[in-house]
C-alpha cells in the first residue's frame, strides 16, 4: 500500500470509528486529522493554520445572525400566529389539523431555519391539540417531525451559508431562491401523504375557509413574515449582502419579539442569547475543525480517487445520481447535518458536477433533504429523538408511523434529483448563474 493510501485509509478510517464510537464529531474530525497529518510526515503547525482558515470567511458571519434571529423569533411568541394562519389556509381539508401542521412548519422554518427548533416549538403546541382532536398521537408525530424538514429548504436556513462556503463561493442568493420550489415539493408530497392517510382513518375537518379570517391572521402575522423579506428581498435585490441581511434581521427579531409580539422579555433575551452561544460553538467548531480535514482531503486527492469509485460502478449518470443520493443518506444516518455538509461536499460534489451534469445550486438543495432525511433516522436522528421525547412516545412506534412520510420524503428527493428547474427556475428567474 502507498503512502498516500495509507494515510487516506488512517484519516477516514479512524474518523468512521470514532464516529461509531459515538465520540463528538468535532473530537472525531480533529484527531483523525492529526493521526493523518503525522502519517504523512507533516509538521502539526499546518493543524491550526488549517483551522484558523476554515472559520477565516466574511460569508460565515452570516450563520451566528441567523442562528440568533431563529432563536429570538422562535422564543419570541410567534408559534401560535403562525399556526392560526396556516389553519385559514388549509385547515378546512379533511385531516385539517395534520396540514396545517406541514404549511406552518413551511412559515416556521423560514424563520427559524431548524428542523430541531420546528419541532420542539411548534411539536409541544400541534401534537397535543390534534391527539385532542381525534389524531393519532404517533401520526401526529411523524406529521411534525417531517414536516420540520421544510426548514432546512426555506430560507434563511444557515446550512445553506455552511454549505455555499465549502462548495467554494456560491452565492447564498442564488441558494435562498433555490430552496423555495423544493421546500414547497416537499410540503406538498407530505401533505398528500397526510391525506390519504387521514381519508383512510376518518380524520377530522376544521372549519370552511373564510377570506375574512385569512386576512385577519395575515395582519397579525405579518411581522414574524416581515423578516424572511428583509433577508430574502435585501440579499437578491442586492441592497445588502447575507451578512449584512442577518444582523439586521436580529435586531428586527429583538425589537418584534420583545416590542410587537412581547413573547420575550430582557431575561428571556439573555437566555436566548445564551442558547445561541452554545450552538454557535459547536458549529464553529465543527467548521473549523473541517477546514483542517479538507485540507488533508485534498492532499491526498480524495475527491478524485472518490470520483473514479463511484464512477467505476456505472457509468449512467442516473445510477450515479442515485448512489450519491444513498451515500448522502446513509452519512445522515450517523452524522448530524453541518459535519456531513463540510465533509462529503468537496468529495461529492466534482462528481455530481462534472459526470451527472448536476449544478452545485442543486447538489446544495440534495445535500440539505437527504441531511433532513437523515435528522429523522436511527440510530442519531436529533429531530426523531426530539419529536418523541415532546410527544412522550417510544422512538420505535414513531418511526413505525413515520414510515409512509419516509417515502413521501423520498418521492420529493427525486423528484428534486432528476428535475433540475425545481431548484434552478427560482435563481435564474433572478438572473444567478445556475
Amino acid at each position: 500500500m502507498s503512502g498516500e493510501n495509507l494515510s487516506t485509509l488512517i484519516l477516514l478510517g479512524s474518523f468512521l470509528l470514532m464516529v461509531f464510537l459515538r465520540f463528538p464529531i468535532a473530537y472525531s474530525v480533529g484527531i483523525s486529522t492529526v493521526l493523518c497529518l503525522l502519517s504523512m510526515g507533516q509538521n502539526l503547525s499546518v493543524l491550526p493554520m488549517q483551522v484558523v482558515k476554515g472559520v477565516w470567511s466574511f460569508s460565515l458571519m452570516a450563520v451566528p445572525f441567523f442562528i440568533t434571529m431563529g432563536v429570538l423569533m422562535g422564543s419570541g411568541g410567534i408559534s401560535d400566529k403562525l399556526i392560526a394562519l396556516a389553519n385559514s389556509i388549509v385547515g378546512w381539508m379533511r385531516g385539517g389539523l395534520a396540514m396545517v401542521n406541514i404549511v406552518a412548519s413551511y412559515f416556521f422554518g423560514g424563520i427559524s431555519g431548524s428542523a430541531s427548533a420546528d419541532t420542539a416549538s411548534l411539536g409541544s403546541i400541534l401534537i397535543p391539540m390534534m391527539v385532542d382532536q381525534g389524531y393519532d398521537v404517533d401520526f401526529s408525530t411523524a406529521v411534525t417531525i417531517t414536516s420540520s424538514c421544510e426548514g432546512l429548504l426555506v430560507p434563511p436556513s444557515h446550512n445553506m451559508v455552511i454549505y455555499a462556503t465549502t462548495a467554494g463561493g456560491i452565492s447564498v442568493g442564488a441558494l435562498f431562491m433555490a430552496g423555495y420550489l423544493p421546500g414547497a415539493i416537499l410540503a406538498l408530497s407530505l401533505m398528500i401523504g397526510s391525506y390519504i392517510i387521514s381519508v383512510k382513518r376518518n380524520y377530522p375537518k376544521g372549519e370552511k375557509f373564510s377570506l375574512k379570517g385569512f386576512l385577519k391572521q395575515m395582519g397579525t402575522s405579518f411581522w414574524a413574515l416581515a423578516a424572511i423579506l428583509i433577508v430574502v428581498v435585501g440579499v437578491v435585490g442586492g441592497v445588502f449582502t447575507a451578512t449584512e441581511s442577518a444582523a439586521i434581521a436580529v435586531i428586527y427579531s429583538l425589537i418584534v419579539s420583545v416590542f410587537i409580539y412581547k413573547g420575550l422579555d430582557w431575561k428571556g433575551v439573555w437566555k436566548s442569547f445564551e442558547q445561541c452561544i452554545d450552538t454557535l460553538a459547536i458549529v464553529l467548531i465543527l467548521i473549523a475543525m473541517s477546514g483542517a480535514f479538507g485540507y488533508c482531503l485534498t492532499n491526498l486527492r480524495v475527491p478524485a480517487k472518490a470520483a473514479a469509485l463511484i464512477t467505476g460502478v456505472s457509468s449512467s449518470p442516473v445510477v450515479i445520481a442515485l448512489l450519491l443520493n444513498l451515500i448522502l443518506l446513509v452519512l445522515g444516518m450517523i452524522m448530524d447535518m453541518a459535519p456531513i455538509i463540510l465533509i462529503a461536499t468537496p468529495i461529492l460534489l466534482p462528481v455530481a458536477r462534472d459526470v451527472c451534469g448536476i449544478s452545485a445550486i442543486q447538489f446544495g438543495i440534495m445535500v440539505v433533504l437527504n441531511c433532513g432525511i437523515g435528522l429523522l433516522t436511527p440510530p442519531v436522528g436529533a429531530v426523531l429523538f426530539i419529536g418523541s421525547a415532546v410527544a412522550k412516545r417510544p422512538m420505535e412506534k414513531v418511526v413505525k408511523a413515520t414510515l409512509p412520510f419516509y417515502l413521501c420524503m423520498l418521492a420529493a428527493l427525486l423528484l428534486i434529483t432528476f428535475i433540475p428547474q425545481i431548484s434552478l427556475w427560482l435563481p435564474s428567474l433572478f438572473g444567478y448563474a445556475v
